[in-house]
């Protein structure tokens, strides 16, 4: 039978379903050969050179293979075991382990720790029923130890779970699963979800990504103690355990490590992959750990008579009676010295308890803080500013703890859409997965931290990357809201939040002054990651709106919500006005808030850049629209002279649009924003502000071409009761081809150009007027000449002068040097 499988294997789940789809029936085929014909041995076909190999770097050569080979023969079966055969699919499946799928060898210690978790876990269970199976001892504890060889190059992992007998290693080491092969298809074909790991025992083979020779040692109450032995050759030993030591109860793993594997015989490595991976497993976990002490050991007499020596020819005459009489009790006591000296003993790697499996209410402050510590690696004085412990039931069960920083990362919007590592671990029964996606939290989340422990994730065979599967969908969810929830408590609880002052007054005088202002720091640290969130997340636009802030006209240097702006909103105020801009400081200033404030309108003032592009999205709050007081459309009711004003300034209006022909300027209106400025230029309604249009320019590789048609159409708005104003009007209606005049227009138009925000075009034009103007006030002629500089001739010779004195002065000191070394010879 011909095996064709064209295409290659990758950690996604479809890929590798498919693989084994195909794979199966083959194995079905061969089973059915060998039970017609018991005598002919039936060779498993091989699996094609670089089958399944991921492209790029991840496949194995021929000669890796090879010397892998060579590495595994060395170690030889006992010849008094008994010989089996591993399963056709299993045999399979070992090569693709170690050739192609896992990516990653330190996983290999994660699978067995998990695996002898579970074993701790079986037997647990039982003891409820019955004490007796725990027995007594050092057999009742229920522990992980991991111990080292170093020059036998073993790593051993042992436990005191529930063990396995001679039909359970033959089972479950030498299958898939205790039903074998049928049950694995019946369970991907109803199911479709390959949730190898686990509940076939596909994690424990990777050992052999490091190992060239296995040994598992394992006792169950209702057995003996057996050893299982393979080489990943295809066959694996079972033989009764007479000479290794008897373990009680439970099963010890012995790695044999292939030599490119050394770095696992590293205390130091072991350590961090235990953190890393099992920080949180339900039982202890301990490393038979070397440490240095001083030892004192007798002196040799040698050294010892030097010190008496020494000590005789340092001591003075001069010295008492009683100086002798210590001398002498010193000298009946033997002679010792402290020596370094190593000495081995069992150091617990898990001392952090997984605080989430507790219920909320039983967990205090304190170990929240120091858990999140020790999740964070944060070890500063500060807590973290809020946390939320819950547990997630229905279609998806899970357990998760969130936690906001104190502080932000310095680097945590420089990288925002580069940075592909979340701050949420993503647990499995306590087991840690990985932390490298961002599939739970959306980027703008990214500032937690925290963890998820699921029970009934499906992932896929490497337990590496996660499948896009649905009750992914459903677990982001319930993080998203749990964590704007929790973002939310802050600020209920921050007494200046309050907006009722007899309500702040009183929890001024009983509420914790740690949490007084602490939506202000939050706001300050991490703000920004709420408007990237109002633009990237539309499904949770207007919960994210409640938590957004900023600083306002009536805001006395403080923040303000949307909430409070709307509560003192004017009656009849139909918009929520905002203007964006560089500081606030010159927001204040800016023209187009004269009447607003005139009128005791409330303006919030936006100065972070990434409020303009937040304002294109957030369109309205609470039935409120937002209205840029920068831009055409503004309404702050109606005036009953209005019609009387355009009607007498028409002529000027329509003037002054000619004159500003060449200025692109779309029309001159009669303005209802202006108070004390003459006069101010807005852009229309749904194209770039000014502010806007600064941003845009100042990017890197932005192009002046393309950006032509998103800017906004400039109008010119007039500030009908301004005296200039009614003054170019007079001049105007007198004489509109008066030059003085539409110099003036001109002018008028640049400055507040720039007084608006906009950037000028052409700014040696607008000096030139400034200039001209200059000089009318000053009386000075327009055709005065400047006064042309008179050419110094002079300087050159000086500076040839200055050469020869120079080069005379260097040869004078060069003499005198000559005649000085004369001198000395």
């Amino acid at each position: 039978i011909k095996l064709n499988l064209s295409f290659y294997l990758s950690p996604y789940y479809k890929r590798f379903c498919t693989f084994l789809l195909n794979l199966f029936p083959l194995g079905r085929k061969l089973q059915a050969n060998a039970e017609g014909d018991s005598e002919e041995l039936v060779d498993p076909p091989k699996v094609e050179e670089k089958l399944g190999a991921v492209p790029h770097g991840l496949s194995t050569d021929s000669d890796v293979a090879k010397r892998e080979a060579e590495s595994m023969s060395r170690k030889t079966l006992r010849s008094s075991a008994e010989k089996f055969e591993f399963q056709a699919e299993v045999s399979r499946l070992m090569d693709i382990i170690i050739n192609s799928l896992y990516s990653n060898k330190d996983i290999f210690l994660r699978e067995l720790i998990s695996n002898a978790s579970d074993a701790l876990d079986k037997i647990r269970f039982l003891s409820l029923t019955d004490k007796e199976v725990l027995g007594e001892g050092d057999d009742a504890k229920l522990e992980i130890q991991i111990k080292l060889d170093k020059e036998k190059k073993i790593l051993s992992i042992r436990d005191r779970g529930i063990g396995m007998t001679k039909e359970d290693l033959i089972k479950n080491l030498g299958t898939i699963a205790k039903s074998g092969t049928s049950a694995f298809v019946e369970k991907m074909q109803t199911s479709g979800d390959l949730n190898l790991i686990g509940q076939f025992g596909v994690g424990f083979y990777s050992v052999y990504l490091v190992a060239d020779y296995v040994e598992v040692i394992s006792k169950h109450n209702d057995d003996k103690q057996y050893v299982w032995e393979s080489k990943a050759d295809g066959a694996f030993a079972i033989s009764e355990d007479s000479w290794n030591e008897p373990l009680g109860r439970g099963t010890e793993i012995r790695l044999h490590l292939r030599d490119e594997a050394g770095e696992y015989l590293d205390e130091i490595k072991l350590k961090d992959l235990v953190k890393k991976y099992s920080e949180f497993i339900n039982f202890p976990i301990y490393l038979w750990a070397s440490k240095e002490v001083d030892v004192e050991v007798p002196a040799d007499e040698d050294e010892s008579s030097d010190e008496e020596e020494s000590s005789e020819s340092s001591s003075s005459e001069e010295e008492g009676e009683d100086d002798d009489s210590e001398k002498r009790e010193d000298e009946k006591k033997p002679k010792t010295k402290k020596v370094k000296e190593t000495t081995y003993e069992w150091e617990l790697l898990n001392d952090v308890k997984a605080i989430w499996l507790r219920s909320p209410k039983e967990v205090t402050d304190e170990e929240y803080a120091k858990f999140y510590k020790s999740l964070a690696k944060d070890f500063s004085d500060e807590k973290p500013m809020s946390w939320s412990h819950f547990n997630a039931e229905g279609d998806v069960e899970f357990k998760a703890v969130l936690f906001v920083p104190p502080k932000a990362p310095h680097d945590l919007y420089e990288s925002y859409y580069n940075n592909k590592k979340s701050n949420l671990k993503l647990y499995v029964r306590r087991v840690f997965i990985s932390d490298e996606f961002d599939e739970l939290l959306p980027k703008y989340l990214n500032f937690l931290m925290g963890l998820v422990d699921s029970d009934t994730l499906p992932l896929n065979v490497s337990r590496e990357m996660l499948q896009q599967h649905s009750s992914l969908k459903t677990i982001k969810k319930k993080l998203i809201r749990k964590a704007l929830d929790m973002i939310r408590k802050i600020a209920d609880e921050d007494p200046d939040e309050s907006t009722d002052k007899a309500k702040k007054d009183v929890e001024a005088s009983n509420e914790d002054d740690e949490k007084k202002g602490q939506y202000t720091k939050f706001w300050n640290e991490f703000g920004k990651s709420i408007k990237l969130g109002i633009i990237e997340d539309a499904a949770n636009r207007n919960r994210l709106a409640k938590l957004l802030r900023f600083e306002s006209t009536k805001s006395d240097g403080k923040l303000t919500s949307l909430d409070q702006y709307i509560s003192r909103m004017r009656s009849g105020q139909k918009d929520i006005f905002y203007i964006t801009g560089t500081s606030k400081e010159q927001l204040e200033k800016s023209p187009f808030l004269e009447r607003l404030i005139k009128k005791n309108y409330e303006v919030i003032l936006l100065t972070d850049p990434v409020d303009e592009y937040l304002m294109q999205y957030l369109m309205d709050y609470e039935d409120k629209k937002f209205q840029n007081v920068s831009k055409e459309g503004l309404k702050l009711g109606k005036d009953s002279k209005d019609k009387e004003l355009k009607e007498s300034f028409k002529e000027l209006t329509k003037w002054w649009k000619g004159a500003l022909a060449s200025e692109n300027v779309d029309d001159v209106k009669i303005s209802n924003r202006l108070a004390e400025s003459p006069c101010v230029v807005v852009t229309s309604k749904y194209g770039w502000s000014s502010n806007m249009e600064r941003i845009m320019q100042s990017q890197t590789l932005s192009d002046a071409s393309k950006q032509a048609y998103m800017r906004g159409k400039r109008v010119l708005e007039i500030n009908a009761r301004h005296p200039i104003i009614k003054e170019l009007r007079e001049r105007v209606v007198k004489d509109p081809e008066d030059e003085s005049v539409k110099q003036t227009a001109q002018l008028m138009y640049q400055t507040a150009l720039m007084e608006s925000g906009f950037i000028s075009s052409d700014p040696k034009e607008f000096a030139t007027r400034i200039y001209d103007s200059v000089k009318s006030s000053l009386n000075v002629s327009p055709d005065a000449a400047i006064e042309e500089e008179e050419e110094a001739e002079e300087v050159e010779v000086e500076s040839t002068t200055k050469e020869g004195d120079d080069s005379a002065k260097d040869e004078a000191e060069a003499d005198t040097e000559a005649h000085d070394f004369k001198d000395e010879l």
